[in-house]
């Protein structure tokens, strides 16, 4: 037997045990835990997350904060910035190469992975609230408010911005380019106190308005190809367009809250993060269906969210106020249990996960004696938590739950079982 100890309040806990099999297969789909709250050392609100891989990622918020992880977010490191400005923005191109905007027009650039950063030259005085670079030259930037909106460019990786676009009814939240010509800018438009969504085919030369059949605010935009996007905004405002923003269709879910992000994987499987209507609860809305349907999910954040991004279908990171940083490994969505056996076991046990090592997906067993609330936690191992497996009451039983570590690094785990009376902890090898 050996022993591991945690950095939290659980220490030297002995592991051991058998696997159990059999019985009926019943299924619930409310245990676990969403999203995983991260360790950020900050609490400064942040405003924008993005991740070059699995590992390697930023996030950036007031006072000139900037994070940095390479492990996933089991650690944050805070980042020299140079300025006490917000940042809002922050987009890299490779793990070394990426840029972030900010207030009164700051832009930053590091090419060693933000261990150093370099201001450019905006020739703005606005809030650029979005940075996105389409390869190593060329990229955008683009604001609004103190002074006139604004939307520049760059084709030599920022050493020269070129202003291609002043509106002065216009405030521009966010945009995105999926390719080196073709890009939707959103916002609003005062003058016509309607939402204001904008098209380039050109790179940004010329910026033809669309119409979005919506006096909402818009605050962000993605796209996955030339045609299939979506926005966000005020009121759950969501808008779909499946021929380039020809057309808009709504897809609002009938609430009243604010809509600050959205991110989508591919063309079925997206996300969408704000916040409660003048109440600091973040909320984390998804869909599996192109937008057709949104369903809320769990998450344990008291306070608002401002941008969320996923690296692929399963694995993601959403920041907000007050420093907060939330990661899922599983699409957000809750783990599935099964009840392998009503059978009143003789008492409780913690069985060795099947296969060991495994990749990417292995099975845990454990055994009730009564019923009981259980959790069921995934640790790394410097005793950050990674995934809550189970949370809830259970009947007396056997229950098996899958782990699958798709969004993890190469490594050892722990998996630690709590009930009343009783608690066990078992490593498990992933490797790929």
């Amino acid at each position: 037997m050996s022993s591991i100890h945690f950095t939290d309040n659980d220490v030297g806990f002995v592991v051991g045990g058998s696997l159990q099999y059999g019985g009926t297969f019943l299924k619930t789909t409310n245990g676990g835990t969403n999203w995983i709250n991260q360790i950020s050392g900050t609490n400064h609100w942040l405003y924008s997350v993005n991740f070059a891989d699995y590992n390697t990622g930023w996030t950036v918020g007031d006072l000139g904060a900037i994070l940095k992880t390479t492990n996933s977010g089991a650690n944050w490191t805070n980042l020299i910035s140079g300025t006490s400005q917000s940042l809002l923005s922050v987009h890299f191109i490779d793990s070394n190469t990426g840029w972030i905007s900010g207030s009164t027009g700051t832009i930053l650039k590091t090419t060693n992975s933000g261990a150093n950063w370099t201001p450019q030259v905006s020739g703005s005085n606005s809030n650029l609230w979005s940075v996105h670079f389409a390869d190593n030259n060329t990229g955008w930037a683009l604001g609004g408010y103190p002074d006139t909106s604004t939307i520049l460019k760059t084709t030599n990786a920022g050493v020269n911005w070129n202003l291609q676009l002043n509106r002065t009814s216009f405030i521009f939240w966010s945009f995105h380019f999926p390719d080196n010509n073709t890009g939707w800018v959103v916002g609003y438009d005062y003058n016509t106190n309607s939402s204001a969504i904008l098209k380039t085919t050109n790179g940004g030369t010329n910026w033809t308005p669309q119409i979005s059949g919506t006096n909402k605010w818009l605050w962000s935009v993605h796209f996955i190809d030339n045609n299939i996007g979506w926005t966000v905004g005020s009121s759950t405002t969501i808008l779909k367009t499946t021929n380039g923003g020809t057309n808009w269709i709504t897809q609002t879910i009938g609430t009243s809250d604010l809509l600050n992000s959205v991110y989508f994987a591919d063309q079925n499987t997206g996300w969408a993060v704000g916040h409660l209507y003048n109440v600091n609860t973040g909320i984390i809305l998804k869909t599996t269906n192109g937008g057709l349907n949104w369903g809320s999910q769990v998450h344990s954040s008291n306070y608002w969210l401002s941008a969320v991004h996923f690296i692929d279908n399963n694995t993601g990171w959403a920041v907000g106020q007050n420093g907060t940083i939330l990661k899922t490994i599983s699409g957000g969505e809750p783990v599935e249990v099964h009840s392998i056996s009503v059978e009143v076991p003789y008492g409780y046990s913690l069985s060795q996960n099947f296969p060991n090592p495994f990749n990417p997906k292995t099975i845990i067993n454990y055994q009730l004696r009564i019923t009981n609330l259980v959790k069921l936690t995934v640790y790394d191992v410097l005793g950050h938590e990674v995934s809550t497996l189970v949370n809830e009451k259970q009947s007396a039983g056997t229950y098996q739950v899958e782990f699958d570590g798709s969004g993890l690094s190469s490594g050892v785990y722990f998996y630690k079982l709590v009930t009343e009376g009783f608690t066990d902890v078992k490593r498990m090898m992933l490797l790929k």
